[in-house]
């Protein structure tokens, strides 16, 4: 969503005050000089001068110049798009303000975050995206205002849907989500949620993929649960359609994409024993969009799942039931771990 450190250490300039009526001196008369003493005058006022030089005007020892300080890069160089928060130590008028010439700085590539166990997935990055969120129903003004997404405009978020009984999109999205968490985890994988039940609301459709490209993540998965019509029955995986357009460019990640979610739609079909859906994708369990922010704004390979219709009572028998919840997770365990290791 930028992730600014103390300003480098200044400095202290030397200064000396050298004031010559400080040394004042008794004032004789001229008088006329034996040549001989005339003859020892420019020899005593030469040994006078380096003996000045020498010493400090009182007599004390010179300052010793320091070595020049090093130099921190976030001082002078225009801020990268992390540290756009950052600020330059501004100069004191008392003080040296030159420096020598540095070149721009470079900006920062996506960073993996570390951790992640011993495992076939260690070094590998997931991010799991949990739909909707619980507290999305008591902020419809934040979660209703309008974001782009590359070739059009969307809402920020939604409330998402429920099974009759009460059972909301955002409660079943978490719970499989941190199902899932637990699993990859176990692999060796790094995971990271873009929201734990911790926001308020939110986050906004941009952020949930800023987040993904922010980590440099090898997978994202979006979970989701449908709300169609009674009847209408199964899970489906939804791809990423060729968009470039605005802030969005999906065509790097479009084949990616595809394969991550032929897997998970594989996997998920024969763990979970859900069939593909009956209303959307042609029985093929897949479908492609081109308005979903969440995948417009990705620039790593990403998918959304629709786990079952929550309005249909068979599927809400399942999406309902903690046992069911853990074949979905390991369902698209599996179809991550496929696709990560190739």
């Amino acid at each position: 969503m930028s992730y600014a450190g103390p300003e480098p250490d200044d400095f202290d300039d030397f200064y000396r005050d050298d004031d010559p009526r400080g040394r004042g001196g008794r004032r004789f008369r001229a008088r006329p000089v034996l040549v001989t003493f005339a003859a020892l005058v420019p020899t005593a006022l030469a040994g006078w001068l380096v003996w000045q030089v020498v010493s400090g005007p009182d007599g004390s020892e010179p300052p010793k110049v320091l070595p020049a300080p090093a130099q921190s890069s976030s001082a002078s160089s225009p801020a990268s798009p992390s540290d756009s928060d950052a600020k330059a130590p501004s100069p004191s008028p008392a003080r040296s303000t030159a420096s020598p010439t540095r070149p721009p700085a470079t900006p920062k590539a996506p960073t993996k975050p570390a951790g992640g166990g011993s495992g076939p997935l260690k070094g590998k990055v997931v991010v799991i995206d949990p739909g909707h969120n619980p507290g999305n129903f008591q902020h419809p003004a934040d979660i209703n205002r309008t974001v782009n997404v590359g070739n059009g405009t969307k809402e920020c978020d939604t409330t998402g849907t429920s099974t009759d009984g009460g059972y909301t999109e955002a409660q079943f999205t978490l719970d499989v989500s941190r199902r899932l968490r637990a699993l990859l985890q176990q692999q060796g994988a790094t995971v990271l949620l873009t929201q734990n039940g911790d926001r308020a609301f939110g986050p906004c459709v941009t952020e949930r993929a800023a987040i993904g490209n922010q980590a440099g993540a090898d997978a994202a998965i979006s979970v989701h649960a449908d709300g169609s019509a009674v009847g209408n029955r199964g899970f489906h995986v939804i791809l990423p359609a060729s968009v470039h357009a605005g802030a969005a460019d999906t065509r790097p990640i479009v084949a990616s994409s595809r394969d991550l979610g032929e897997r998970v739609a594989g996997k998920f079909l024969g763990v979970t024993g859900e069939p593909p859906s009956n209303y959307i994708g042609g029985g093929t369990g897949l479908d492609t969009r081109s308005d979903l922010g969440g995948l417009n704004l990705s620039r790593v390979p990403k998918v959304f799942v629709e786990c079952g219709n929550m309005r249909d009572a068979q599927d809400a028998a399942r999406l309902t039931s903690g046992a069911w919840r853990q074949k979905a997770a390991q369902g698209l365990s599996e179809g991550i771990v496929s696709f990560l290791r190739g």
